[in-house]
């Protein structure tokens, strides 16, 4: 305890510094904290990668759903403070003279703080892509594309490491997290995303695959909180604190409740099963169009276009159950809406002008 103690009050000075120094910054690290949300995997990379490698794509929906139920089952666990709150409950400052941190519309998020989320999810797709993209300069042979691929291979990873520190100092700067819980992401992040590099079997699941897989992950999760709970253990302790010390009640939101993330992710993964699995993703994705670059381009702005409509489409929150069913379809739609509806759309728009011009 007096170890913890002595991290996180050094995470405060770290957090003064730069807030202090890095002032000018600030809408850049703002911008950057926005960069690592994990609900950016589902409406900006997937629908992005998902038309230009279907396997990448798919894999990085896993990658996601996955990297954030441990990031749950890890902050369960580690019951990790957040700056914001902890600076004010802590007894280790002389005199009550807590420092003072300033927050921001989006640092009041309500869940433990260990490890980061956004870093966590932030270094796993942006590993998927690195390692797809460098999947393909692997194969060059001569001696000129084999140093094409060294350079490649130094400007990716560079690329790939300035997002990582930018989000994370990102989410330090905004008093959502303590250093040592970013470094912890980031790490974590690319441990998941490794380890869905030798699981080939992701791309050929079928839907009761995927709905085994929902329903263990949700079933596990429900149970340890509920076995916690029987224990005396509140897993929902953060939420209080959030309350309480957030400067701004209009600040608290409830997506980001440990288990809003979590219906989030299951019904991300149930809808790309379903997508995967349909009709009309096998006549489109899998047709004669699925090679052409006009389909794939179509496909992208129509997907991209398509799911920022589906940031105008407000989930009641005045009802926690209901907020949590309706955040399930939601969230279920945008997959299913990238993998099968406007990919058919799309073909069939193709296939009526190629009648037309025959």
């Amino acid at each position: 305890s007096i170890r913890m103690d002595l991290l996180h009050s050094n995470g405060v000075l770290i957090i003064q510094h730069l807030q202090r120094d890095y002032r000018a910054y600030q809408d850049f690290l703002n911008f950057m904290s926005h960069v690592g949300d994990p609900r950016n995997i589902f409406s900006i990379y997937f629908p992005l990668w998902f038309q230009l490698n279907q396997v990448v794509g798919t894999k990085m929906i896993w990658v996601a759903v996955i990297g954030d139920w441990f990031n749950l089952i890890f902050k369960w666990i580690l019951f990790g403070h957040r700056p914001y709150w902890w600076v004010q409950e802590t007894m280790i400052y002389p005199n009550q003279s807590s420092p003072c941190l300033e927050q921001f519309p989006i640092t009041c998020e309500t869940g433990p703080g260990s490890p980061s989320g956004h870093a966590m999810g932030s270094s796993c797709v942006w590993y998927v892509m690195v390692t797809a993209a460098l999947s393909y300069t692997v194969r060059w042979k001569d001696k000129s594309a084999v140093t094409l691929h060294r350079l490649t291979w130094s400007f990716l990873w560079s690329i790939f490491w300035i997002i990582q520190i930018s989000v994370c100092i990102s989410r330090v700067f905004i008093a959502t997290h303590f250093p040592h819980q970013v470094i912890l992401g980031v790490f974590a992040g690319i441990l998941v995303a490794q380890a869905f590099e030798h699981t080939p079997a992701i791309q050929t699941a079928s839907l009761r695959m995927y709905m085994k897989t929902n329903l263990f992950l949700f079933i596990f999760a429900l149970g340890f909180y509920l076995v916690l709970k029987l224990l005396d253990i509140d897993l929902l302790w953060s939420v209080p604190k959030a309350k309480k010390w957030c400067a701004n009640p209009d600040w608290i939101n409830i997506d980001t409740t440990p288990f809003a993330g979590l219906v989030r992710n299951l019904g991300a993964l149930f809808g790309l099963g379903l997508g995967i699995n349909s009709e009309m993703f096998i006549m489109s994705c899998k047709g004669k169009n699925s090679c052409k670059i006009s389909f794939r381009i179509l496909c992208i702005a129509a997907s991209l276009a398509t799911l920022q409509l589906y940031n105008f489409i407000k989930v009641p929150t005045h009802t926690e159950y209901l907020f949590y069913i309706l955040s399930f379809c939601k969230s279920a739609a945008m997959p299913l809406t990238v993998v099968a509806l406007v990919p058919y759309g799309v073909h069939l728009l193709m296939r009526t002008t190629e009648k037309k011009l025959n």
